[in-house]
């Protein structure tokens, strides 16, 4: 058996006796849920002041990565356990025969903590242990400030833990601890981030998506939200609601100034977010807004789209730099994911407003029919996460064609603003918030290209047709 010594997050630490145990048992019962999945033979002990995992080495590799993983811990201490350790003699014997080899050519320092009661003191046994070592080593000699090397070891009563490795836990505090809260997830950059640092920060959380893109798009939501509840929160079920909101941006289309899209729709996100979230019980939500990022993020527009909400709103990325947050996404794993959602929100507006007007923003409000939002949220979907695993997979991608001479093809440009792509073959215009009802209406027996700038839109409103609708007539045109 390998065992893990792990090291509580210092805020868990300071915390008054109830709310400490609260957190230890929480921390206990989440090591529980998830490491018991990979092998039931794996314990887990609890102390005050730590946690041990004790796990075969067959399923070591997996155990570490999901300790890495894990809220609440603050380091993970890889050891080596030995008994009836009672003597400096047995522990200074054991200690050359595990590190003697690593010592070669090399300074080194021993480091002890000891616990119980023992006729030497922890200094006895790092001069003992020392002393040894350099005569019965090849090491280069002791260096106590900066040694290449650190023979560190717990001594408690006569049990002797060597520690091979140390690792930087993930911190915060245990998933459980902190209540739940609603993430509006995009799959971009942003709204990943957001989930995964208030999963870190010990809260429940769930995902709320608004549709805009057809199921290719919900597909690739319920891909990063699943892999970052499986990687960071696997510990509680969770729910993932998906909103379809292309009526409500077809009302918006009809109803409001093009300056004040990206604010209206933000704010309507905010109204269906509050009603699921009563509906769950739950008292605050989360976005991956970043002050000044876009222009529905200035602190004016920020205003006007918190003023329809009175949910507490969690901003973890508010004065974040693009470059932290794309740091952040590469180093928890949701880059890939990121680089291939598209981002809906920023394409709807036409010189958008960077300083919108409350007087205004009211008068627009009212222009807008809200039995659509009241239908999208009635009829939104409430998956558990678990539940999506079977719905993610095996989406074929959309052929891309470059070279319109390789066929008949019409040209559908996608774009939402009025100009259209002239091209060799027939263009014509439908803007992708129209695409749902108007393509129906077009010859079954014409080969469609849809043309955006990125491709990205385009390819996911031809997935959406294809595996929704069944038309198997559409590609994508990407030229060169």
């Amino acid at each position: 058996m390998q065992k893990f010594i792990l090291k509580l997050f210092p805020e868990i630490m300071i915390k008054g006796p109830s709310a400490k145990r609260q957190m230890v048992g929480q921390l206990y019962n989440n090591l529980l849920a998830i490491l018991q999945r990979i092998n039931p033979d794996i314990k887990v002990r609890k102390f005050s002041d730590k946690m041990e995992v004790l796990t075969p080495r067959d399923s070591l590799p997996e155990v570490r990565q999901r300790l890495l993983d894990t809220p609440g811990i603050e380091q993970i201490l890889e050891v080596l356990q030995f008994d009836e350790m009672d003597t400096i003699d047995k522990i200074k014997a054991k200690i050359r025969e595990l590190v003697s080899e690593k010592l070669r050519d090399k300074t080194f320092a021993v480091r002890v903590k000891r616990t119980g009661k023992h006729s030497f003191t922890s200094i006895d046994i790092e001069r003992t242990v020392g002393g040894h070592l350099l005569a019965n080593s090849k090491a280069k000699g002791v260096s106590l400030k900066n040694p290449d090397v650190i023979v560190q070891m717990e001594l408690i009563q006569d049990q002797l833990n060597f520690i091979s490795t140390k690792y930087k836990g993930l911190s915060g505090f245990p998933i459980g601890t902190q209540g739940d809260i609603l993430s509006l997830m995009s799959g971009g950059f942003d709204s990943t981030v957001a989930s995964y640092l208030t999963m870190k920060r010990g809260i429940k959380t769930h995902f709320i998506f608004f549709n805009l893109g057809g199921m290719a798009h919900e597909i690739g939501v319920k891909q990063v939200a699943l892999y970052l509840w499986n990687k960071f929160g696997s510990s509680h079920k969770v729910k993932f609601i998906s909103v379809a909101f292309d009526d409500v941006l077809t009302e918006i289309f009809r109803s409001t100034p093009p300056t004040y899209m990206g604010v209206t729709l933000k704010r309507l996100m905010l109204i269906a977010s509050q009603k699921v979230a009563d509906s769950m019980e739950i008292d605050a939500l989360v976005t991956g807004e970043s002050v000044a990022q876009v222009s529905s993020q200035t602190l004016r527009n920020l205003a006007l789209i918190d003023q329809v909400t009175n949910k507490l709103i969690l901003r973890p990325l508010a004065t974040m730099n693009k470059p932290e947050i794309i740091s952040i996404a590469n180093d928890i794993g949701t880059r890939y994911f990121a680089e291939n959602m598209p981002e809906y929100c920023g394409v709807i507006s036409q010189n958008p407003t960077t300083h919108g007007s409350f007087k205004r923003m009211e008068k627009i409000a009212q222009k807008f029919n809200y039995e659509v939002l009241d239908k999208a949220v009635q009829e939104a979907q409430y998956l558990s996460i678990d539940e999506i695993v079977d719905d993610v997979a095996n989406l074929a991608p959309i052929e891309v064609v470059k070279d319109l001479s390789k066929g008949e093809f019409v040209v559908i440009d996608i774009r939402p603003e009025d100009e259209c792509i002239q091209t060799s073959c027939k263009s014509i215009k439908i803007p992708f918030h129209k695409l749902k009802i108007e393509f129906e209406k077009l010859p079954k027996d014409q080969e469609y290209l849809f043309y955006c700038d990125k491709g990205i839109m385009s390819q996911l409103h031809a997935q959406y047709l294809r595996d929704a609708k069944g038309y198997e007539n559409i590609r994508v045109y990407r030229p060169d």
